[in-house]
């Protein structure tokens, strides 16, 4: 399992809606964001003397929900006090940007968040007000009250489970503080695996359920078992996955006369077989867990797909059923698997048109309400493995079902 912190990572944070002397150049001389010092910024900003002028190397993001990727790119900031040419005055300070793909994009009423991370570099994430993002950012770093003011996060103590860990990654931000016994685990991986590639999604799976033992029970608690499958694979898979890119980076790119590019291409696999293999293994360990509680169904496949070749995640109890218009509709079940929403949830409601009401199962924490709820209206149930409801409202968790639950209620239609 992870053991580690969002403050193993972030020495400080502040939080605010972005007002029009922030982002609209026409209301002000533009590029400065100030009101920082009331959030205390300035323990981790440090404080610039007169005439002094701290720069700062800077990620920008830019997020919306409805994105199919952040917009990130990399831009200097400087810190100062902009009075600094009046000895008489009392100091302002103001963090000062310059143009971006992302500051290009935001706008009065934003959401925005600057973290400074424990190497030195800020983090500056930029979102449309009530967005998913704004929820999951608010949550991991302790920020419940948001208005045109600067609030600091209180997140000492937060932990950063799998759920948040993705959406941090979903902001290309790179999680890899090894823990203790990272290296009496790659010893074992080695010894089982080799040192050539990795395993098979399935297999590396299974391994991790392996590993995992006693520590779940996946009848008593299919909800904990699921979210331990999941962690624990996660963590095996980043520790082999850094030993075979440090032995790539060792070899270098050179050797095939395309250096940066056979660089680049390089990471770009690292991060597709990242995206390719949690959505697989979320998949093998609810069929696994499917399997265990002795429930009736099929994954969609070649050939077996609904209307248009639509292929759902997991149907119940079969494709067989869902194609015989004898068949009780009621008795149907049609299960969307996806670690993340965003707005490909919406993929789901058009894979099995003889279900009006559908599920969808995500390790998604802090979605938003509006979001939530224009799920409800397209009769869309998500289901969410307990340990992260509380990352909702109450109102949300109110219609939030569980792994649980979800069991449950496919056993009540097979009957």
């Amino acid at each position: 399992m992870f053991n580690d912190r969002i403050a193993d990572y972030f020495e400080g944070v502040a939080a605010k809606f972005l007002s029009a002397v922030d982002a609209d150049p026409s209301r002000s001389n533009g590029h400065e964001i100030g009101g920082l010092p009331s959030a205390g910024a300035r323990a981790w900003l440090g404080t610039p003397s007169k005439g002094d002028v701290f720069r700062y190397s800077a990620q920008h993001v830019y997020v919306a929900d409805e994105q199919d990727a952040p917009v990130i790119c990399d831009s200097d900031v400087t810190w100062y006090d902009a009075r600094s040419n009046q000895p008489t005055r009392s100091p302002e300070y103001r963090l000062y940007y310059e143009d971006s793909p992302v500051t290009m994009m935001f706008k009065p009423g934003d959401f925005f968040l600057l973290a400074k991370h424990r190497d030195g570099r800020l983090l500056m994430v930029f979102a449309p007000s009530g967005s998913s993002v704004e929820k999951q950012l608010r949550f991991i770093f302790g920020l419940p009250i948001i208005d045109e003011n600067f609030k600091a996060g209180d997140f000492k103590l937060a932990s950063l489970s799998l759920p948040l860990r993705l959406m941090l990654e979903s902001l290309g931000f790179e999680l890899s503080k090894p823990a203790i016994d990272d290296g009496a685990w790659l010893d074992r991986l080695l010894a089982r695996f080799g040192e050539n590639d990795f395993p098979r999604t399935e297999v590396f799976s299974g391994y991790a359920r392996e590993t995992l033992g006693d520590q779940v029970n996946s009848l008593e608690n299919p909800d904990s078992a699921l979210m331990g499958w999941m962690e624990h694979e996660e963590r095996l898979f980043r520790i082999y996955e850094r030993y075979f890119v440090m032995q790539r980076l060792e070899t270098g790119f050179e050797a095939d006369g395309k250096g940066v590019d056979a660089f680049i291409s390089y990471s770009l696999s690292v991060q597709n077989r990242r995206k390719s293999r949690v959505g697989h293994a979320f998949e093998g360990h609810l069929r696994h867990l499917f399997q265990r509680h002795g429930i009736q169904f099929e994954q969609g496949a070649k050939r077996l797909v609904t209307e248009n070749n639509s292929r759902p995640d997991f149907l119940f109890p079969s494709f067989k059923s869902y194609h015989d218009k004898d068949f009780p509709i009621e008795r149907l079940i049609m299960l969307g698997a996806k670690t993340t929403c965003k707005d490909r949830w919406r993929q789901v409601l058009s894979e099995a048109a003889r279900i009006e009401a559908k599920h969808l199962i995500t390790l998604e924490a802090a979605i938003s309400e509006s979001q939530t709820k224009e799920m409800t209206d397209h009769r869309l149930q998500l289901v969410v493995p307990s340990s992260i409801h509380t990352t909702f409202s109450s109102t949300q968790q109110a219609q939030l079902l569980d792994v649980n639950g979800f069991i449950s209620l496919v056993k009540s239609k097979q009957m």
